[in-house]
């Protein structure tokens, strides 16, 4: 099922450049809309608004953006987030345009749910090779997050297909029926620990080896006689 059009008010935007960090201090993200052949504009939000809106949008769910002084308001999907590298605070945010009577396609979040017998009882491990799937949708049909179950992985190398997920009406994954979304591996087996000799037991070789050591100390110790008597 979709989820409820978020909604946030932006403001036309003059500071550029390195002004900007005075426009981060002062409590807002400097933002851009683009796209469907309209006029690009130079934007900016609150922070606290844009920092509630990322998170629960993604990069799949419409947001009804209003700009302050401009007539009606646009459907838009967030196209870009800059994070600082150590902080991760939003930096700035790219909004497309989008027409909501064309469909588009996004990246939607794919979730397990349950639990595997084969890993709850046989120490088996489920792998999710993909945490996302494309989807095709209307923006304001776009699924916010797909959940598959994968209670029926019994058995060590059981698979859970493409074909096992619920979409919403109007949705369509654009993958495989047969792609593998999930799978349940054997664990891993540690290698058997090399045999201790018992006590008094020689491994294979070392008599010999033993044997010519001992007479090569023999020998240095008769050429050392003579040595030891000056």
């Amino acid at each position: 099922m979709a989820r409820e059009n978020l909604e946030i008010t932006l403001a036309p935007r003059s500071v550029l450049g390195k002004k900007l960090r005075q426009l981060r201090r002062d409590g807002f993200v400097p933002t851009h809309m683009y796209g469907q052949s309209a006029e690009a504009l130079t934007l900016q939000g609150e922070r606290s608004a844009i920092g509630r809106l990322v998170p629960q949008a993604g990069a799949n769910i419409a947001i009804t953006v209003t700009v302050e002084g401009k007539k009606g308001n646009d459907v838009c999907l967030i196209r870009e987030v800059q994070r600082h590298p150590v902080s991760e605070e939003i930096l700035h945010v790219d909004f497309m345009r989008v027409d909501v009577s064309q469909k588009i396609t996004a990246e939607v979040p794919l979730t397990l749910l349950g639990e595997s017998p084969a890993a709850r009882e046989q120490g088996g491990t489920v792998i999710q090779p993909t945490t996302t799937l494309p989807v095709e949708a209307l923006p304001l049909e776009m699924p916010e997050a797909l959940s598959v179950s994968i209670d029926d992985l019994l058995e060590f190398g059981d698979v859970v297909l493409v074909s096992a997920i619920d979409v919403p009406e109007g949705a369509q994954i654009l993958r495989e029926d047969d792609d593998v979304v999930a799978r349940v591996l054997a664990p891993r087996i540690e290698a058997e620990p090399e045999t201790e000799l018992e006590e008094g037991e020689l491994a294979e070789g070392e008599e010999g080896e033993l044997a010519e050591g001992e007479e090569g100390d023999g020998n240095a110790d008769e050429g050392a006689g003579p040595e030891g008597a000056e």
